[in-house]
């Protein structure tokens, strides 16, 4: 008599076992309703993942679904001690996000659909969770808003703040000079401030940093607010400094040797150098390890408000029931209005 064919592992099998029954639940409903979230917003994901993997600007998103795990699993044990209870308003989240999205697809505003796609994702987190166990892992929840490739509309402000700082300094070191908007003529030859040079791609970077940063080291609102406050003004007049930097260096070496220095330095070495910088000022006035960050169980379960929204909590099947009805009338929606919106 032939051995019984299983399909299932026993690793798998083990690893199940091992997760309490209410997480099972809660779990399963997040991903079918993830699931139900991607195929209606795919195409949103996959231009997302496009400007991740193809322009240098937004890079470093592709680490922060890796930061976002790390972040889930510094809470593991203390999510262990809380029941996710689905929460049916949770599904006014989805609702708004759906809305944003549906307004970004139909004006063909890229933003606006991408910021809605990924928040129709956190609002399934939080109806899938419930509100008490979102909050022990509010940060990885909020973080997920970086997975927004933003930073194109404040290319032009920088422009024009790099080639200010870099005018400045420039008269400083006794180069003649004068400035026309991002253009900075002197006796070697005309500089422009370009896109690439606006440090938009290290500036944004440095802001998903500060606020990881911000809100795993430090506890008091003061330091946090301190930190970000120099993890924006910091990295624009470095960026300003290496434009004249360019300038200066190609008074005595050259154009084409500034260029290149240029090319290596803020390529390899500028965005090491300023983390490092901002990083050590700010290293003696940590507060606390990472895996101490947010809310503690014991303090989540004294949050008076949280009380508050416990008659609100609902079966795991009405809020997939929800998530899948408001996946389903969101997409046929915009494939109806999709030929009026071209048209």
């Amino acid at each position: 008599m032939p051995p019984d064919v299983t399909l299932e592992s026993p690793n798998t099998h083990r690893l199940v076992s091992r997760i309490a029954p209410h997480w099972r639940e809660a779990l399963g409903l997040l991903v079918l309703g993830s699931l139900a979230s991607l195929a209606v917003t795919m195409r949103e994901w996959g231009e997302m993942f496009h400007q991740w993997w193809n322009i240098d600007t937004y890079s470093h998103i592709l680490l922060i679904p890796f930061i976002i795990g790390w972040l889930v699993a510094l809470k593991a044990s203390e999510l262990a001690q809380i029941a996710p209870k689905p929460w049916l308003p949770g599904l006014g989240v989805i609702a708004m996000g759906l809305v944003l999205w549906f307004v970004g697809r139909m004006t063909d505003t890229n933003l606006i659909a991408h910021a809605g796609a990924v928040g129709t994702l956190q609002g399934i987190v939080i109806a899938s969770l419930g509100p008490r166990a979102c909050t022990i892992i509010a940060l990885p929840l909020c973080f997920g808003v970086f997975l927004v490739p933003f930073g194109d509309e404040i290319i032009e402000p920088l422009q024009v703040i790099t080639a200010e700082i870099a005018i400045v300094l420039t008269h400083l070191s006794g180069i003649p000079a004068f400035s026309d908007g991002i253009y900075i003529d002197t006796p070697v030859g005309l500089f422009i401030v370009a896109e690439a040079c606006s440090g938009v791609r290290f500036l944004i970077a440095m802001i998903t940093l500060a606020v990881l940063v911000a809100y795993t080291r430090f506890t008091s609102w003061s330091r946090r607010l301190a930190f970000l406050a120099a993890s924006i003004i910091i990295p624009i007049i470095a960026n300003g400094i290496r434009a004249w930097g360019t300038i200066f260096i190609a008074q005595s070496q050259g154009v084409e040797f500034a260029a290149g220095f240029d090319h290596v330095f803020y390529g390899w070495f500028f965005f090491a150098f300023v983390v490092i910088l901002i990083l050590g000022l700010a290293w003696r006035y940590f507060e606390r390890d990472p895996e101490d960050y947010g809310w503690s169980v014991d303090e989540v379960h004294g949050f008076e408000i949280l009380k508050r929204l416990e008659p609100y909590h609902a079966s795991p099947m009405k809020v997939l029931a929800g998530t899948l009805a408001l996946c389903i009338l969101a997409g046929g929606t915009a494939m109806i209005a999709a030929p009026v919106a071209i048209g």
